[in-house]
């Protein structure tokens, strides 16, 4: 068997980065964030966790699927809140 490549003791000088001023980071490559990074996050209260998602194969009319694709990234979770909503509305009635 190969020694593992990956060493699970940091090397990281916890004692000096511990010591070290807020004024002394270098925050250069981290982007500012900005209000609409804020109007876009996500609040969870209690921290209550968030149900575990099931892979599955499911068919759909493929300009369904192509309509919610053009809306970019996350059309997966957007089919997912939807099917939710439907799912509390009929929750509700009964």
């Amino acid at each position: 068997m190969k020694k593992s490549a990956i060493s699970r003791k940091s090397r990281t000088d916890w004692k000096r980065v511990e010591a070290m001023k807020d004024d002394r980071i270098d925050f250069s490559d981290t982007p500012e964030l900005t209000p609409k990074m804020f109007a876009r996050a996500i609040v969870r209260r209690g921290l209550k966790l968030v149900p575990r998602k099931a892979q599955l194969t499911i068919r759909l009319d493929s300009d369904v699927l192509e309509w919610y694709k053009q809306h970019g990234p996350g059309y997966q979770t957007r089919i997912n809140a939807l099917l939710r909503a439907y799912m509390q509305e009929h929750r509700q009635r009964q």
